[in-house]
């Protein structure tokens, strides 16, 4: 079976979840993030060994998994303590873990670091898809589907134009040290399709989803603000690919894992999200709040 094939075939079963997911939210949107979370996170962990860090892999992976769940029992109101002041007291406890568990030859400053940095990387970048499901503006499910909808679309055409472009126009490498195949007139045609289809999104699918809502909180997203948003997303979903590349790199690794067939690992494919996520949440706000007031 050819890697091609295998692609398609998990695509056939993985993309009816994760819509399946984003339509309902809930506690079904909030497990499929914990899950990408922790395999993402136990990704990272392995090719920071690799590095040669000494990282707590499996505290790791469950903090990492654990931020969309609690997120979920947030809004639920199970949960109400200070997230900030949670998150600085776990960091603590990684850190006087790793003077404990890592000293005096394990590397207790990189152990610490490469802890709290895979976590924030995997579980609290994957956490904004949640928030972005329930953003304040959007209300109603198809308003909140359709809302975190948009940037996984923009991240999927940033990846598609970069890929087509390059090939029929690619002369120059962007970045050959980090990620060879990349060029100039493929990232300059990922951000210019995704301005474009942001823009179509924002008018034939944001636009419905508002009415259905019975709330205006996408046609402040006005045409320039969706080309704006546009540009965005494809400049961070290119600086998540080349950052994931950056570190196997590094590592010497080519593949997080070979968890999912044709695909490489979790992390491989969500590396441009843990960038676009976080960064569309501010975007919305930036965009949508001086509009609305």
């Amino acid at each position: 079976m050819s890697e091609l094939t295998r692609r398609v075939l998990f695509s056939l079963v993985a993309a009816p979840i994760a819509l399946g997911a984003i339509w309902y939210g809930d506690w079904a949107l909030a497990a499929l993030l914990a899950i990408a979370a922790a395999i993402a996170a136990n990704e990272y962990f392995g090719i920071a060994r690799a590095a040669g860090h000494e990282p707590f892999v499996g505290a790791g992976a469950a903090l990492a998994g654990l931020v969309p769940i609690v997120l979920h029992a947030r809004r639920l109101g199970l949960f109400t303590g200070d997230l900030a002041a949670i998150a600085t007291v776990l960091l603590l406890v990684v850190f006087a873990a790793a003077i404990w568990r890592r000293w005096p030859g394990g590397r207790p400053l990189g152990a610490a670091a490469t802890t709290a940095f895979g976590v924030a990387y995997t579980g609290v970048t994957l956490g904004y898809g949640y928030l972005l499901r329930y953003h304040p503006y959007a209300i109603g499910r198809a308003a909140g589907a359709a809302l975190l909808a948009l940037p996984l679309v923009l991240t999927w055409t940033s990846d598609i134009g970069a890929y087509f472009v390059g090939r029929a126009l690619g002369r120059r490498k962007l970045i050959p040290a980090v990620s060879p195949g990349k060029t100039v007139a493929g990232a300059v045609g990922a951000l210019v399709l995704c301005m474009i289809v942001a823009w179509a999104y924002q008018r034939w699918v944001l636009v419905p989803a508002a009415t259905l809502a019975l709330r205006p909180f996408v046609p402040s997203l006005a045409a320039s603000g969706a080309l704006i948003f546009g540009a965005i997303i494809s400049i961070a979903a290119q600086v998540g690919d080349l950052a994931e590349s950056l570190i196997k790199r590094e590592s010497g690794v080519k593949d997080s894992s070979h968890l999912l067939p044709g695909h490489g690992g979790v992390l491989d494919r969500l590396d441009s999200l843990f960038f676009v996520l976080p960064v569309a949440y501010l975007v919305f706000d930036w965009l949508l709040i001086p509009a609305l007031r």
